[in-house]
C-alpha cells in the first residue's frame, strides 16, 4: 500500500474512564483541533473521532506523529503534561492495519455494546468536520463512503445491527431493572444529544411511561417529548425535576453542567435513588454514592447485557469480517492503481513525445489527407501500446508486485529523469 496512513487510537479496550474523559473532544474541541494539526504538522488525510468510548486521530503521513498528536490534544484540552496520558494511546503504523481499525470501529465491531450503531453517525460527523476544515484528501473521501456502502452490506445481509443491543438500550435495560419495584417510577432525562435522544427514543418501546425530558435548548426537548408523549421541562427546573425523579439520565458533559453531592445536599435531592451517567467527561459526581440511597451508574457500568439482540450479532461476527475483508481489499487495490497512475501518465506522454517528434518528420512531406490518416493510425498504436503494460500493472497490483514492475517500466523509459 503506497499512501502512509496511520492512527493513534485510545479507547475504553486500555483506558480506564478517568483517563478518557481526560482527552475527550467535544465537536468545538474536535474542530480546534483539526485546525492545529493542520497548522504544526505535515499530515493529511486527517480525521478527529472522540466518543464516550474512544478519541482517535487517523491520518497520512510519512512518519509516525504520535508524540505531537498527544502534545496537541493535550494543548486543547488545557493541561501541559502528558506522561498521565501517553501510555494508554496506542500508535498504529501500518497503513492497512489503519484502514482496518477505522472499518472495524466505523461498523461496530469495536464498540463496547458490539454492534452499537450510533458509532456510524458519530464517524460521519468526524467526516463532515474534517471536510469542513480541508483535511479530506481524494484517499479519506474514497475510504469513508466506501465504509459507508460496506455498512449498507452488513444492514442489509446479516444480523449484526438487527434488535437493540447499543448502549442507549442498555440504558433503558438498566433503567427497567433498577426500578422494577417501583410503581410508575419517573425518569428524568437531562441532555438530548445524539445519545440522549437514542435513549428516549428506546423508552417508547419500554414499560416506563412517566418520562421527563430537559435540554438547554427548550425547543429540542420539546420536540422530543411530542414525540414520546413525555414532557418537556425547561432548563432552569433541572434540579427541581431532579428531585421528584426516581432515576436521573443525564448525557450532557461535565465540563457545560456538573451535579455534585454538595449541591444535591444543599438542594435536598434525595428523593433520587439512581443516577446514570452517560457523558465525557461524566457529569454526576461519584461520592453521590456516599448519600444513603443513592447508586451511580457510568458509562462503564453499561456493558455489553445479555439479550437476544446481541447474541445475534455475536453470531454474525464471521460473515461481518467477511464482508470487510472483501471492501478492505477492494479499497487497498484502488490505493495501489492510485499509486501507479503517475507512472502510467509518464510513460503515456514519453509515448506521445516520441510519437509526437516522428511525425514532425513525415507530415510535412505528404498532403492534407494522409497527414490526417498518420495522426489516427499512431494514435491508435500509442493506445494499444500503453493498455497491455496498463493491464499487466492493473493486475500486478491485486497480486502486491507492482512496485517491480514500476521500477522497471521507469528504468526502460527514463521516466524519473522526465519528470525531473
Amino acid at each position: 500500500m503506497q499512501i502512509q496512513f496511520k492512527a493513534l487510537t485510545l479507547s475504553y479496550k486500555n483506558a480506564p474512564i478517568a483517563v478518557r474523559e481526560a482527552v475527550a473532544l467535544n465537536e468545538i474541541a474536535c474542530r480546534n483541533l483539526l485546525d492545529k494539526i493542520k497548522e504544526f504538522t505535515d499530515a493529511s488525510d486527517v480525521l478527529v473521532l472522540s466518543t464516550c468510548n474512544r478519541t482517535e486521530i487517523y491520518y497520512a503521513s510519512p512518519k509516525d506523529l504520535s508524540q505531537e498528536l498527544i502534545k496537541l490534544i493535550a494543548l486543547e484540552k488545557g493541561f501541559i503534561a502528558t506522561k498521565g496520558v501517553q501510555p494508554y494511546f496506542r500508535s498504529v503504523v501500518e497503513a492497512e492495519e489503519a484502514v482496518q481499525h477505522l472499518f472495524y470501529v466505523s461498523i461496530g465491531l469495536e464498540s463496547q455494546v458490539v454492534g452499537d450503531m450510533q458509532i456510524l453517525n458519530q464517524v460521519k460527523k468526524a467526516y463532515q468536520w474534517s471536510a469542513d476544515a480541508g483535511m479530506a484528501g481524494a484517499f479519506l473521501h474514497r475510504l469513508m463512503h466506501t465504509i459507508f456502502n460496506t455498512n449498507k452490506l452488513v444492514v442489509n445481509q446479516t444480523a449484526f445491527q438487527d434488535g437493540a443491543a447499543s448502549v442507549s438500550y442498555a440504558t433503558v435495560e438498566l433503567v427497567e431493572e433498577l426500578t422494577a419495584a417501583i410503581p410508575n417510577p419517573r425518569v428524568l432525562m437531562i441532555g438530548v444529544g445524539d445519545i440522549g435522544r437514542d435513549v428516549c427514543l428506546n423508552f417508547k418501546k419500554s414499560s416506563i411511561r412517566n418520562l421527563v425530558i430537559v435540554n438547554r435548548t427548550h425547543h429540542k426537548a420539546l420536540e422530543l417529548a411530542n414525540q414520546l408523549e413525555a414532557r418537556a421541562a425547561y432548563w432552569e427546573n433541572v434540579w427541581h425535576e431532579m428531585k421528584q425523579a426516581n432515576v436521573v439520565i443525564s448525557s450532557v458533559p461535565g465540563d457545560c453542567f456538573f451535579i455534585n453531592k454538595q449541591e444535591v445536599e444543599k438542594r435536598e435531592v434525595i428523593r433520587t435513588q439512581f443516577y446514570i451517567d452517560l457523558s465525557m467527561p461524566r457529569c454526576i459526581d461519584v461520592a453521590l454514592e456516599n448519600i444513603a440511597g443513592i447508586s451511580v451508574y457510568n458509562i462503564d457500568n453499561i456493558r455489553n447485557r445479555t439479550s437476544a439482540a446481541l447474541a445475534l450479532r455475536l453470531a454474525a461476527i464471521p460473515e461481518v469480517r467477511q464482508i470487510l475483508a472483501v471492501a478492505m481489499a477492494d479499497f487497498l487495490t484502488w490505493t495501489q492503481e492510485m499509486a501507479i497512475s503517475p507512472a502510467l501518465q509518464q510513460f503515456k506522454n514519453k509515448l506521445e513525445q516520441i510519437r509526437q517528434q516522428e511525425l514532425a518528420r513525415y507530415l510535412k512531406k505528404v498532403g492534407a489527407s494522409e497527414q490526417e490518416l498518420l495522426l489516427e493510425v499512431t494514435k491508435n498504436i500509442l493506445h494499444k501500446i500503453i493498455k497491455m503494460p496498463a493491464l499487466e500493472l492493473k493486475s500486478a497490483c491485486q497480486r502486491g508486485e507492482s512496485e517491480a514492475l514500476l521500477e522497471g517500466l521507469s528504468a526502460l523509459f527514463n521516466l524519473e529523469e522526465q519528470e525531473a
